[in-house]
C-alpha cells in the first residue's frame, strides 16, 4: 500500500474542493495512503464555510450506501452545531445540555461506536484540568480576561494516554488526537492534528465539524475565523474500493466541479 513521498498540502477557499483534490490525489495514484496530508481550508461566510452542494450531497448518498455515517453526523462529533443552535448561541447551556441530555442518548444510541467516547465530550469534558475539564471553557474566558495570554493556553487535548495507549488491534477513537487556536489581529486559526484519517467515510464530516468549532470559538472570542489547518500523519481510502459503484459518481462530480472551476 504505496504512501505519498512526501506532503501534501491542498489549500482551497471551498470545503468540497478541498476533499475532492484528495480523494482525487488517491484516485489518480498508485496506493491508498497519503502521508503526510496537510489540508488548509479559508473560504468563510461569517464563519460558515464554502461548499459544493452536489459533491456533499453525492457523497452522503455514497456514504448510506455503504452504511456509513452521514457527513452531519461525523460532523457532530467535533461539534454540536444543531445543539449550539437550540441553545440560543449561549456556549453555557450549551455545554449543560450536551453533557445532562446529549451525550448519554448518543451512547445508549449507538455503544459500540460512542463506548469511547466523542471529541467534543473530550474537549469540554476531558477528565482533569481546571473547569472541570471544559477546555474550550477554559481558552474562551482566559482569552477574554487578560489582554496578553501566553499562546500555548490555546489548546486542547483530545488523546489522553491514561485512556488511549491500549494493546488494541483496532482502535477507532480517537484518530483527531489535538487542536489549537492561534488568535491574531482580529482573526482565528484553527489548527488540528490526526494520527490517522479515513478519506471516505470520515474526513468530509471531520473538516466540517472543525469548521463549526471554529467558528463557535471565533464567535465567543470576538474573533473572525479565517483559516482551518488540518494535519494529518497518513490519510487512507479505507471502507471503500477505487473502482467502487457507490463511489463513481462521486467521484465524477469531483472531477466536474475542479474542471469548472479552473475553466
Amino acid at each position: 500500500m504505496k504512501m505519498s513521498s512526501s506532503p501534501l498540502l491542498i489549500e482551497e477557499i471551498n470545503l468540497s474542493h478541498a476533499w475532492a483534490k484528495i480523494i482525487l490525489h488517491v484516485i489518480d495514484n498508485p496506493g491508498k495512503e497519503i502521508s503526510p496530508l496537510i489540508v488548509s481550508i479559508t473560504g468563510f461566510s461569517e464563519g460558515i464555510p464554502i461548499e459544493n452542494e452536489n459533491i456533499k450531497e453525492l457523497l452522503n448518498i455514497a456514504l448510506e450506501k455503504n452504511s456509513e455515517q452521514r457527513i452531519g453526523t461525523v460532523a457532530n462529533t467535533i461539534f454540536p452545531e444543531s445543539l449550539w443552535r437550540r441553545s440560543r448561541y449561549e456556549r453555557k447551556e450549551l455545554f449543560e445540555r450536551y453533557t445532562d441530555r446529549f451525550l448519554p442518548r448518543a451512547k445508549a444510541i449507538e455503544p459500540h461506536k460512542n463506548r469511547r467516547g466523542l471529541y467534543f465530550e473530550r474537549l469540554i469534558s476531558f477528565g482533569s484540568g481546571p473547569h472541570n475539564g471544559n477546555q474550550l471553557e477554559h481558552i474562551i474566558s482566559e482569552y477574554l480576561a487578560r489582554s496578553a495570554v501566553r499562546r500555548t493556553m490555546f489548546q486542547a487535548s483530545i488523546f489522553d494516554p491514561g485512556r488511549d495507549h491500549t494493546r488494541a488491534a483496532q482502535l477507532p477513537f480517537p484518530c483527531l488526537q489535538h487542536v489549537s487556536f492561534v488568535p491574531h489581529q482580529g482573526t482565528l486559526t484553527l489548527n488540528a492534528f490526526y494520527a490517522t484519517q479515513q478519506i471516505f467515510n470520515k474526513a468530509y464530516g471531520n473538516y466540517l465539524g472543525l469548521c463549526r468549532l471554529g467558528r463557535f470559538m471565533s464567535c465567543e472570542m470576538n474573533l473572525s475565523l479565517s483559516r482551518v489547518n488540518c494535519f494529518v500523519g497518513v490519510a487512507k481510502l479505507d471502507k471503500i474500493s477505487k473502482s467502487s459503484t457507490n463511489l463513481a459518481p462521486v467521484i465524477a462530480e469531483c472531477r466536474r466541479a475542479l474542471e469548472s472551476k479552473i475553466s
